[in-house]
């Protein structure tokens, strides 16, 4: 049983925001905001459906955060829990808004920008640095990603199974 408020509380409320985006057959990653033990934000990955790049979970949290509290720039307590370890231009947004903590369940080796594939923080050439914690329902996070690759995977070999099929049948008739 996990522990009220404690970091894999949150997480799993990330998690849900996680399967909304895999609903919606986007990657899924899912974030929240939270502030004295309130969500003050959520948000999916969403990219793909809303046409814009920039539509990462961390980026829709903040921006449904910032619109509920009506200020660009986060309570000093707030706390993003996220499914995924931030890419570049995630880490660069929580700076800005001034998040004090982050919280990420799965590595992400090829754009992660806290531990695995850079680590922003480190350089010591932002006016805001935050904390976080990495690994939070680590396996649960990772899963889930998994889980959806190997679904689309499999969509993919059927599609192009599908294709050549129709492509045999259509030269058997023309014979």
């Amino acid at each position: 049983m996990v522990e009220l408020y404690s970091d894999a509380y949150w997480m799993q409320f990330a998690l849900e925001q996680a399967a909304f985006a895999a609903q919606q057959e986007e990657i899924p990653v899912g974030a929240i905001i939270v502030s004295q033990n309130e969500i003050i934000g959520a948000g999916f990955n969403a990219p793909i459906c809303s046409h814009d790049p920039t539509a990462h979970a961390e980026i829709q949290a903040i921006r449904t955060a910032c619109q509920n509290i009506q200020n660009y720039r986060l309570p000093e307590d707030a706390t993003l829990y996220v499914t995924l370890e931030p890419c570049t231009m995630c880490v660069g947004a929580l700076i800005h808004a001034r998040i004090k903590r982050v919280v990420f369940g799965a590595f992400e080796s090829k754009a992660g920008s806290l531990v695995s594939a850079r680590q922003l923080l480190s350089s010591g050439y932002y006016n805001h640095i935050f904390e976080f914690s990495e690994g939070c329902l680590q396996e649960q996070c990772s899963l889930q990603l998994s889980d959806f690759f190997k679904m689309r995977r499999s969509q993919k070999k059927q599609l192009k199974l599908l294709k050549k099929n129709l492509t045999q049948s259509a030269m058997v008739e023309k014979r």
